[in-house]
């Protein structure tokens, strides 16, 4: 791969696996700096670290354990970037969770945490990151949405209006800094064949008593034409174009990536 962020420093949040782990990778592999965040196993976020540290020829990648849903802490993770890499030229706010019921169901604190680290995270991080960027007038900015961010789907009120809310301030962000050397985008992906969406598939063959197969393509990707998964490699490298040498006319832009979910 081509190194096309050599030099350049990025923190990628919720990156200790999925969609978050497969841009770090591929950032490293660019050859940017990246620093890591995100909740798992120790020994899962030591492999990640190590993984990412070995792509940019170090033992480990540095990390934060900040909790996106704590202002502050996100606020920190941003310094602590800053004090190891020397600077956050890429922000990358992919942290997520999701929970799923009725509006009126719907456990009001699931909803405030899902606003708090699918949303408002975003806005702390991006305010922290960008006085360091305007300073060396360069900065990329990459909100993963969701298809979802431009759809919605009954059972998931505070996910869609949580992403919803990032592409409201994706664009915002986009236009404040169009006369900059920095840009906003955001990526909306459909559904991503991470671990954790690939688990639910064999519950739903199992609820339904059908194929895996069937379970996919009529049950978890039923809105999605193509009927396949949208591959992470695929996500990473949209945010590799948008964070790259190219792309400093993107701004403010909602891009899916979605097997044809929301042409309809």
């Amino acid at each position: 791969m081509d190194h096309v962020l050599e030099g350049r420093t990025a923190l990628v949040t919720g990156s200790t696996s999925g969609i978050g782990l497969g841009i770090a990778r591929m950032f490293a592999e660019a050859g940017a700096k990246v620093m890591l965040n995100g909740f798992g196993k120790p020994e899962d976020i030591a492999a990640a670290r190590a993984g990412v540290g070995g792509l940019m020829g170090v033992a480990e990648a540095p990390y934060s354990g900040a909790d996106l849903s704590k202002p502050e802490q996100v606020r920190g993770m941003v310094k602590d970037c800053e004090a190891a890499l020397g600077a956050c030229d890429i922000l990358v706010n992919n942290a997520g969770i999701q929970f799923v019921a009725p509006v009126d169901e719907f456990p009001e604190e699931k909803f405030d945490a899902i606003l708090a680290i699918n949303f408002t995270s975003n806005f702390h991080a991006i305010k922290a990151a960008l006085p360091g960027m305007k300073a060396r007038n360069w900065g990329r900015i990459v909100n993963i949405a969701s298809a979802h961010g431009l759809v919605a789907s009954p059972h998931k009120a505070a996910y869609v209006s949580a992403k919803h809310a990032v592409l409201g301030l994706t664009k915002v962000v986009g236009i404040e800094l169009a006369r900059t050397g920095i840009t906003c985008n955001a990526i909306c992906p459909g559904f991503v064949g991470t671990p954790l969406a690939e688990a639910q598939v064999a519950a739903l063959a199992k609820q339904h008593d059908v194929t895996e197969k069937v379970a996919l393509e009529e049950y978890l990707l039923v809105s999605q034409p193509s009927k396949r998964w949208v591959g992470v490699e695929e996500v990473a490298r949209m945010a590799l174009y948008l964070c790259g040498p190219d792309s400093g006319s993107v701004t403010g832009a909602a891009l899916s990536i979605d097997g044809g979910w929301t042409a309809g």
